[in-house]
């Protein structure tokens, strides 16, 4: 496998569970970190039993559709694969590299996409987006519409639906202690960007009426701006903003809310193409409502509160239904984290990308 992603410590535990399945050997590619604006992700080694890890230099890292492996050929001659899974988009320069050199080695290959948008791409990114669709032997798409948008593209080979990384249970777990707080806790995690539509949360928690605090834990450019429009709805001392908490934290501040609000908004560039907060506060038996953008309504199933994006009186209507249920974990909670035992832990979609390796395999003996 190929992963930039893999640089982060929870990503691996997909890792270590594939490498427990039968007739799996287990090698990952990854770079000594990852470029994030002026910010580096330096890879972390946390979950690396059960498989090989090989870090390898990366050209243009930061340039998420350039980047390359200037060693990979070296290592894919060394490790001899059966099948190259690279965890990047089809129209990467990443992907073709590593296409191109599975074919030489006589590998199978397959990639991954988030796309949920139809888009067109100029050369020479079309050129490798149609390279990779024809040499694939298998696709993963992380989303339903991920899937159409191959299909429509002209992809033909076979697909299978299924997020590129579930949740730990063991880490986002439900708290200890009471299920609920004295005041109704509602929570936002994320980015402050115009399309993950936190003004229409401050809009719709301006009209519930009781007690209830707001906590919003993220930052990004829209954080003055929104912090504004809360002083201007008179929001005050409700809302508190928590522009940074540690990632091993993150799970702790999850199972302490009473519902957890993703509000996103389709863009003409970006669709919400799976909403990960939302499995991890479901992990956490945290009741959850989310717009009807791109992937909520799926991820969610009958386990949360879907609401029209940019409907804030609607979502101010499903906070209400919150509010007012006395057995909101009961009702909503408890259901949503065997959703995600079901479907969304770690060791469930390891096992799925394995049975995937299994019919690749089948598919070349037959």
């Amino acid at each position: 496998m190929i992963s930039k992603a893999c640089v982060a410590a929870t990503y691996q535990v997909k890792l270590a569970e594939i490498a427990r399945c039968p007739d799996v050997e287990l090698h990952v590619v990854v770079p000594p970190y990852w470029r994030e604006g002026r910010s580096r992700l330096w890879l972390e080694r946390a979950h690396v039993r059960g498989y090989q890890m090989h870090v390898a230099p990366l050209a243009l890292n930061g340039q998420f559709h350039l980047h390359f492996y200037p060693t990979l050929g070296r290592l894919m001659r060394q490790i001899a694969p059966d099948i190259v899974h690279i965890d990047e988009e089809p129209y990467n320069l990443a992907t073709w590299q590593a296409m191109r050199l599975a074919r030489r080695a006589g590998a199978q290959a397959l990639f991954f996409t988030w796309q949920n948008l139809l888009r067109r791409y100029a050369w020479p990114f079309s050129a490798l987006e149609r390279y990779n669709y024809a040499q694939a032997a298998y696709a993963i798409a992380g989303n339903a519409e991920a899937e159409q948008v191959l299909r429509a593209k002209g992809y033909r080979g076979p697909v299978e639906v299924l997020p590129q990384f579930g949740v730990d249970p063991e880490i986002y777990r439900p708290a200890e202690g009471p299920a609920t707080n004295d005041v109704l806790t509602i929570g936002y995690v994320g980015r402050l960007v115009p399309e993950k539509g936190v003004d229409l949360l401050l809009r719709a928690a301006a009209g519930l009426g009781g007690e209830w605090r707001l906590r919003i834990i993220g930052d990004g450019p829209e954080r003055a701006a929104l912090q504004g429009l809360a002083a201007e709805l008179g929001l005050g001392e409700r809302v508190e903003w928590v522009a940074r908490v540690p990632f091993a934290q993150v799970p702790a501040e999850m199972a302490r809310l009473d519902v957890l609000a993703l509000p996103s908004r389709t863009r003409p560039n970006w669709k919400e193409q799976f909403g990960r907060v939302l499995v991890e506060a479901m992990s956490c038996e945290v009741p959850v409502i989310g717009s009807d953008s791109g992937e909520i309504p799926h991820v969610l199933g009958e386990t949360g509160l879907v609401f029209p994006e940019g409907d804030a009186a609607a979502l101010g209507r499903c906070l209400e239904l919150v509010r007012d249920e006395p057995n909101r974990r009961g009702r909503w909670g408890r259901p949503g984290r065997q959703r995600v035992l079901e479907r969304y832990t770690q060791a469930h979609v390891a096992q799925r990308t394995c049975a995937i390796y299994g019919r690749m395999r089948e598919a070349r003996q037959g």
